[in-house]
């Protein structure tokens, strides 16, 4: 009996004293703290299964602001979101990059670029981002439809014209996942598509599949071949390969230039690199995608409204939506499909869950409105998590169901939501917020309307019947677009012309 109980005796004993080494108690000033009884993990197992339940109950329990204990970190919520601006304005006592420069490169297998080994660089790195914006979106949106409409033909619009089945997941995952990796990276020499793409997709989700393992720190030689697969998915970007395509975006080919500029950094390095760059274009891009997809076919007054606007848009351009022509939009015109625009708005809302976070640079009271404040200790992670947000009855009517036009009034865009009477100043923060912005994220939603554009004109979709409702599969919850927890099935087929497209936009005129 007794060799049985001192294992035991001795296995609670460790359990407390790791439980003493790793929580601490509240200090004055300071937010309710939430330990949990698992030393270390503290409540990571019930944030990582429903994190928006889980923040909702502690928000009713302990109010808008508390601090909570997972996998070894203090993480200080934010749940109202009037508050938010105080966090996000609030000066170099806390910042992104200690996270981002501790997590990326363990993630993508790529030396720290702050480690001082590259003066400069992260400087260099950041001014590259402009070639996602402004002016330089041109380019980006010209070369994205071009591609779109080279894989929808090559693999879905060229052949027959019966209805064929395909999951819907799947369907835009090829499509999205090489259109954006020729505009990104261009084209191999001699050809317009790159061998071994198929199997290139398929390692990308092997990984994506670990990231949230990767993401937690959990060391990659503990998961399996998943190094292996990273090690692939690297190589296909070697720097001698790279330098054979053509057509790459000045975004890829600055940043190429720039590692050129430190013999310092090995051609795996410069690889891991742009690999991470390919994750960052369709890791969330895709799964957004289908959603915005998903939610327009489930929803046919949706689905006729958007495809009724791309048509007005075309007239008044003096185009015709011909069928067996391809089609291009510039972005002045993406710009102005309003109604399209609030639908996939409207999607990312239901479907994100990105947590936006800062790192306590030292020991400091935050102040947050009026003579409110609260201590903050350094390494703590101050935390905003707007699905709270986006799921809240009080700015958003209804918020579980998907109303496509809800980002439309008066014939702009509706941009006044409330939260205890105030107007809020961040109402939708997919893409993140302040210094650490997505700086993608206009080229990403301008792809996204693009599919979605080319694919109302140029195909006839339905959901199979009999499917249940697609939900969110909640186990990366913090890292952006949620994904389905099962595939959809659909049919589809070239689109057969129909006379009276367009006769809405035409009797208003």
């Amino acid at each position: 009996m007794l060799e049985f109980v001192l294992p035991l005796l001795f296995g609670f004993l460790a359990l407390y004293l790791i439980s003493v080494r790793f929580s601490r108690t509240r200090r004055d000033g300071e937010p309710p703290l939430v330990n949990g009884w698992i030393p270390f993990l503290g409540k990571a197992l019930e944030f990582r299964k429903n994190a928006h339940g889980f923040l909702a109950e502690h928000k009713e329990q302990h109010g808008d602001v508390f601090t909570v204990l997972i996998a070894g970190k203090y993480m200080t919520f934010i749940m109202n979101p009037l508050l938010y601006p105080y966090v996000i304005k609030h000066g170099k006592q806390l910042d992104f990059h200690e996270f981002s420069d501790q997590v990326a490169p363990v993630t993508f297998g790529y030396p720290p670029v702050r480690s001082g080994k590259f003066p400069g660089m992260d400087e260099h790195i950041q001014r590259s981002f402009r070639l996602l914006q402004g002016d330089n979106l041109d380019n980006l949106t010209e070369s994205m439809m071009g591609n779109l409409m080279l894989v929808f033909h090559k693999d879905y619009l060229d052949g027959e014209s019966e209805w064929r089945t395909e999951s819907m997941y799947q369907f835009c995952n090829s499509v999205m996942f090489e259109a954006t990796f020729l505009t990104m990276y261009g084209k191999p020499a001699h050809t317009n598509r790159h061998s071994g793409m198929v199997t290139l997709r398929q390692d990308f989700v092997k990984f994506d599949n670990m990231f949230p393992l990767l993401i937690a720190r959990i060391p990659i030689s503990l998961l399996g071949g998943t190094k292996t697969i990273r090690d692939k998915l690297i190589n296909y970007f070697h720097p001698q390969r790279m330098s054979t395509w053509s057509n790459t975006s000045g975004f890829i080919k600055e940043r190429a230039a720039l590692f050129e500029q430190y013999d310092c950094m090995g051609d795996v390095d410069k690889a891991a690199h742009h690999f991470a760059i390919l994750w960052a274009s369709v890791g969330n891009t895709v799964p957004a995608t289908f959603w915005a997809m998903y939610y327009l076919l489930t929803h046919p007054e949706a689905l006729a409204v958007v495809r009724e606007e791309i048509h007005c848009v075309l007239k008044v351009s003096g185009l015709e939506a011909d069928h067996n022509r391809d089609i291009t939009f510039t972005r002045e015109q993406l710009d102005s499909l309003l109604y399209l625009e609030s639908s996939i708005n409207e999607s990312l809302r239901l479907s994100s869950a990105s947590m936006n976070i800062r790192v306590a640079q030292e020991d400091f009271s935050l102040r947050l409105e009026g003579e409110r404040s609260i201590g903050v200790r350094k390494g703590d992670i101050i935390s905003l998590y707007p699905q709270s947000m986006h799921m809240d009855p009080e700015i958003y009517e209804n918020p579980e169901m998907y109303k496509f036009d809800r980002y439309v009034e008066d014939g702009k865009e509706k941009t006044d939501f409330y939260k205890d009477g105030q107007k809020l100043k961040y109402y939708r923060m997919p893409f993140g917020s302040g210094s650490t912005k997505c700086p993608g994220r206009y080229f990403a939603v301008n792809e996204i309307k693009q599919f979605l554009s080319l694919l109302l004109l140029h195909f006839d979709m339905e959901v199979v019947e009999g499917q249940e409702p697609c939900s969110l599969d909640s186990s990366r919850a913090g890292l952006g677009i949620l994904l389905p927890a099962t595939d959809v099935q659909i049919y589809y087929r070239p689109r057969q012309a129909r006379e009276e497209e367009g006769d809405l936009c035409i009797k208003e005129e």
